[in-house]
């Protein structure tokens, strides 16, 4: 893709781009069970989540906004009937437990950032880019970043609970360039995933680069100019592009 100008700002995908989630949510969910005097099997929980997840999504979609609900709302329902589904019956101890964990993950332990992470986005700053965040993440994102010195790096968050907008639709997009000011031509995208990051900012005009950590889904339809195997080759591509 030919670009008439060069890239000015560059707008991140977070989980699975800049951080992953430090411990299957089994294991975190386990954990803050065991402090509550319950044994579950990891696995078994993380099986449950993962159909309570989806099963949310499809009827509350982006974290409930449309019905009224919200982040907070939203996670209490998926934590409850995750453990629900283990057999846990006592209403009290589930809301404890869904304010325990939504909290919980707000903190930078339950989160791990990539080695490459920091190191490329001090790169891009150094570069003279303006860096902005488009993530389908709920209002705890501004904490979590806090938590590991990132944050500064931003000019903005646009999160999909906030913007009431979740990628793939390119309005979530559209909301970060009126933050910015730029069009699209000067706007730089990264993320992992192929439909929700690469091909939703290029729908726009946007550059749109996907991160492949290993073989990800739609990888082999991306340009090779377009795919990093690690945040480092980011920095150089961008510089290329510039001159």
């Amino acid at each position: 893709m030919t670009m008439s100008r060069a890239v000015r700002l560059v707008l991140w995908d977070v989980k699975d781009t800049l951080l992953r989630v430090r411990r299957s949510v089994g294991q975190q969910y386990c954990e803050e069970a065991t402090r509550a005097g319950l044994t579950l099997s990891p696995a078994e929980v993380d099986t449950a989540f993962r159909r309570a997840y989806k099963q949310q999504s499809a009827i509350y979609p982006n974290y409930g906004i449309a019905q009224g609900l919200g982040g907070q709302a939203w996670w209490a329902r998926v934590v409850r009937d995750t453990f629900l589904q283990c057999g846990v019956r006592d209403e009290v101890l589930l809301d404890r437990l869904a304010h325990n964990l939504y909290h919980g993950f707000s903190r930078p332990e339950s989160w791990e950032v990539f080695s490459d992470s920091e190191r490329t986005l001090r790169s891009c700053a150094s570069l003279g880019l303006q860096l902005g965040v488009v993530s389908n993440f709920d209002l705890r994102l501004e904490s979590i970043l806090h938590g590991y010195g990132l944050l500064p790096y931003f000019s903005f968050l646009v999160t999909s609970e906030g913007a009431g907008v979740a990628k793939p639709n390119p309005d979530i997009f559209r909301k970060a360039l009126q933050k910015c000011g730029l069009p699209a031509a000067s706007v730089a995208h990264v993320g992992d995933s192929y439909i929700n990051d690469y091909l939703a900012a290029r729908s726009l005009g946007i550059r749109g680069f996907l991160l492949d950590r290993g073989g990800g889904e739609g990888s082999a339809q991306v340009p090779s100019e377009d795919r990093l195997l690690s945040l480092d080759e980011l920095p150089s591509r961008l510089k290329q592009n510039a001159d």
